[in-house]
């Protein structure tokens, strides 16, 4: 019996209007000329909708000349891959579904980039996360984290969430597609980017009702709690906002390269990257131009920066970067060809508000989001701590600091690279804590100049936890190292954390606050809180206070006693 379901991706296009000539004319007429494609109407749909049927041929293989010069032996050997898209309207929203290669077909200027995504962190079960693709803005930085099995998304490194996630995958919770009604058990996933990848109906008639189901979903759900920081990045659309920032950008282009802008692969073909052999940047340059190993950002930032002012990112809009399966770059070599502004970003701020170029969209971090970060941030830092800490001299190192506690605040331990080896933590081990409170409160102490620290301190402060709640064996020798320390009174044999107090000295000793406290630490922060608040231990804020240090009569620097 044929199977009602098969694994496709779904698009959702903008700027297409839901009828079959505008669906035509969306199509880039050189793809289609190059796959010799073949149109058809589809009429049982009931549904505006085109079908674009070809291949991508290739009389020899690239290989066969190379096998030539090594065996000597002549191959003759055609690459055809098939191609199919079909594109219907639905409701009013065109959507896209490509078969084997048909995806290339896609227009990526017309994808809702965030249409997978925002299905995904309403829909994938925050328990059940099997994949999680996030970027660092600036750093051009991708990081990619595989659990197939699905896991907490508690139980992914938490320094993700403070960046800008472009893909979120997992086991979706129950919904009327045709996979749940054919098998309400039956497990299904989904994998959530510019595309939705999941399994949609075969037969017309399911095929629309999965579209109107994942619609219904994006039209009328908000995203699940734990989800919700995928969507703290929306899109600017402000016609008037995008003119300024695109100004910008352009002197920023004409100005000598200072890290500003970086190169990011577009996040929908890092298939493609991968297996690209040579590379091509044509900007407003009539000749082929020479192919590289890989893409050349400081070669298109100087073509950039000769063109008129005004015209430079234009330029790059109009330019193209060309992605070649063989190192001769022969046309018949193509992958894949992209407009050039979709391989660089830059970040750019505008009247305090920060903004990202990514996949040539501009992207701001979402005031709302920020709003509720903010508030969130109030009620964690505390003017009124649960612990006693003295005040850190400047130019203390923050060793020097923990290991001063327990003279001046008797009853504190210090643990400050003292770590627990487990089985699990091997080589440096775990650094349970810096400072055990005499009420075995774990305190986390951290002087901060940027927000990498904090973002350490914060994921000392999970491990640390995740070791004591679920490790007998750090249980055990952590315990060990209290009782050494306070004579004999040590920890209970189930000692569960319950509380953990982040203790932060600002540089230059600034006061703590939800004003002075990295936007980014706060993304991070606010994260870190929830996961440990959804294991049963709370969360405490604290500002240490300083004091200078002093000087000497011959103008030497000393600590104040």
């Amino acid at each position: 019996m044929a199977t009602r379901t098969s694994k496709r991706t779904l698009y959702r296009l903008r700027g297409v209007n839901p009828t079959v000539n505008a669906m035509f004319d969306a199509l880039d007429t050189n793809q289609l000329e190059r796959i010799h494609a073949d149109f058809d109407v589809p009429e049982n749909l009931g549904v505006p909708a085109v079908l674009v049927t070809g291949s991508f041929e290739q009389h020899v293989a690239s290989w066969c000349d190379e096998i030539f010069r090594t065996t000597g032996i002549e191959v003759s050997r055609p690459v055809n891959r098939s191609a199919g898209l079909l594109m219907l309207a639905v409701d009013g929203e065109v959507y896209a579904i490509g078969y084997d290669q048909g995806f290339r077909l896609v227009p990526d200027r017309l994808k809702d980039h965030r249409f997978g995504l925002s299905f995904a962190s309403r829909r994938v079960d925050p328990g059940r996360i099997r994949d999680l693709v996030s970027h660092t803005p600036g750093a051009g930085r991708t990081d990619i984290t595989l659990v197939p099995g699905g896991a907490s998304v508690w139980s992914l490194s938490v320094v993700e969430h403070a960046r800008i996630v472009r893909r979120l995958g997992g086991h979706l919770d129950d919904i009327p597609l045709t996979i749940s009604r054919d098998n309400p058990a039956k497990l299904s996933s989904a994998e959530g980017g510019a595309g939705l990848c999941l399994r949609l109906g075969v037969e017309g008639a399911d095929l629309i009702a999965d579209i109107r189901a994942i619609a219904r979903v994006l039209r009328e759900e908000k995203p699940s709690p734990e989800l919700e920081f995928v969507e703290h990045v929306v899109p600017v659309g402000d016609p008037t906002l995008l003119t300024r920032l695109e100004t910008v950008l352009d002197v920023l282009l004409g100005q000598e390269s200072d890290g500003r802008i970086s190169v990011a692969v577009p996040a929908d073909h890092w298939d493609d990257y991968t297996a690209a052999r040579a590379f091509r940047a044509r900007i407003n340059s009539d000749g082929a131009g020479q192919s590289t190993d890989d893409f050349e950002l400081d070669y298109v930032l100087c073509r950039a920066r000769v063109q008129r002012a005004g015209r430079r990112v234009a330029a790059l809009r109009e330019g193209t970067v060309t992605l070649y399966r063989h190192s001769r770059a022969d046309r018949a070599d193509e992958i894949w060809t992209s407009s050039a502004l979709r391989w660089i970003e830059a970040e750019v701020f505008l009247d305090s508000h920060r903004f990202f170029l990514m996949d040539e969209h501009w992207y701001e971090i979402d005031q709302e989001y920020l709003k509720a970060i903010r508030s969130h941030t109030e009620r964690l830092i505390t003017n009124s701590p649960s612990v006693d800490l003295p005040p850190w001299v400047l130019g203390e190192k923050e060793r020097t600091y923990n290991e001063s506690v327990p003279d001046q605040r008797p009853g504190y331990v210090c643990f400050d690279r003292d770590n627990v080896q487990t089985a699990l933590h091997r080589g440096n081990g775990v650094e349970i804590c810096d400072l055990l409170s005499p009420d075995n409160v774990l305190v986390m102490v951290k002087r901060a100049r940027g927000s990498d620290a904090l973002s350490h301190l914060f994921n000392q402060a999970l491990v640390a936890v995740q070791t004591l709640r679920n490790s007998p064996e750090g249980r055990q020798l952590f315990a060990a190292k209290v009782a050494a320390a306070r004579k004999g009174r040590g920890l209970p044999d189930d000692f569960p954390p319950s509380k953990v107090v982040f203790a932060i000295l600002l540089k230059d000793g600034t006061d703590l606050t939800a004003d002075t406290l990295f936007p980014f630490s706060q993304v991070t922060l606010v994260q870190t809180a929830r996961t440990l608040e959804a294991w049963g231990v709370q969360v405490e804020v604290v500002g240490i206070a300083s004091t200078p240090s002093a000087v000497t009569s011959t103008g030497n620097r000393r600590l104040a006693a």
